[in-house]
């Protein structure tokens, strides 16, 4: 690759996720302008020839992808700056694809030896004539910031969740795991720590994530080595089958109630990880003495096309 001195960051998007991405965005144009290289933001939105047209009238080295969600990390932007021949950060097509679709990622880490929960994809007329035992989870199949997530602990519940179903032909409907949530951040191919998220009220979902002061970040985990070294394991695993580049986070749970037996259990992966004032990956790499801006340049540094 030439010497890098133009990045488009692109941002924003047609997902649910969009406010998260802008605020990912943002962070990033302002570390690539403290780094010294010629920044353009770019937001996606629903004029993609617009979006292409800023893209090539801009000409950059290096696309910085900040997008979240539908369209900005299920492979659709990639392939489009595959075509452009745009080198690009994080997963290319099939990596992003893969990640994006829960239950294939699902499939994929059973068959590698990573524990996964019981469940799998459901319609509502199947939720309709049997409903799942109880705790259980469900939620889109290709989604992310804890978006459209239900625990459902009650027959009251299940009815409740069945009038909101919304547009997805089909949830990942998982048995509940009890117990704690981690998340491990994998760069370039090695985990570079865990971390532990503990709301300070109910579970981790949309406003636990991005309001200040409502959970807290215990990095590293608090585990045994044994656990702490098997959630490393399995993230790199699941970063490494799957075709991953750059940055990615891998979600946990971890059962310990009874001590002899603990149960870890694999939930998803996020191949276009946060980068706001609340985002996981980044205080992860603090703790490693990673700071924003050498995270962005690691990230920028193994940017490519497939």
């Amino acid at each position: 690759m030439t010497k890098i001195k133009k990045i488009a960051v692109i941002m924003g998007g047609l997902s649910g996720e969009r406010e998260v991405s802008l605020s990912s965005g943002k962070g990033v144009v302002a570390a690539l302008k403290r780094l010294g290289y010629t920044v353009k933001p770019i937001d996606l939105t629903k004029d993609i020839a617009a979006f292409v047209k800023a893209l090539k009238t801009f000409q950059p080295d290096v696309v910085f992808n900040a997008l979240h969600g539908a369209f900005g990390e299920d492979g659709c932007v990639q392939g489009l700056l595959d075509l452009m021949h745009i080198p690009y950060t994080h997963s290319g097509v099939l990596a992003s694809a893969l990640g994006m679709d829960k239950e294939k990622t699902r499939e994929i880490a059973q068959k590698i030896g990573v524990p996964v929960a019981k469940g799998g994809l459901r319609t509502k007329e199947e939720m309709k004539k049997k409903m799942p035992a109880l705790p259980y989870v469900a939620k889109p199949n290709a989604d992310g910031s804890s978006l459209g997530v239900f625990i459902v602990k009650t027959k009251k519940e299940h009815a409740q969740l069945l009038k909101k179903w919304g547009k997805d032909k089909y949830k990942l409907v998982e048995e509940y795991i009890p117990g704690r949530e981690l998340t491990a951040a994998v760069l370039n191919n090695r985990c570079i720590g865990t971390l532990e998220l503990v709301p300070k009220s109910g579970f981790y979902d949309y406003k636990n994530k991005y309001t200040s002061g409502k959970t807290d970040h215990l990095i590293p985990a608090p585990l045994p080595k044994k656990q702490a070294d098997l959630i490393a394991k399995y993230a790199e695993q699941i970063h490494t089958v799957l075709g991953c580049r750059g940055v990615t986070r891998s979600d946990f749970r971890y059962d310990d109630s009874d001590k002899r037996h603990p149960r870890l259990v694999f939930l998803e992966i996020n191949t276009n990880p946060g980068m706001t004032p609340f985002s996981l990956v980044p205080d992860i790499a603090k703790y490693k003495k990673i700071t924003y801006d050498m995270l962005v340049e690691k990230l920028l540094k193994e940017a490519q096309c497939d």
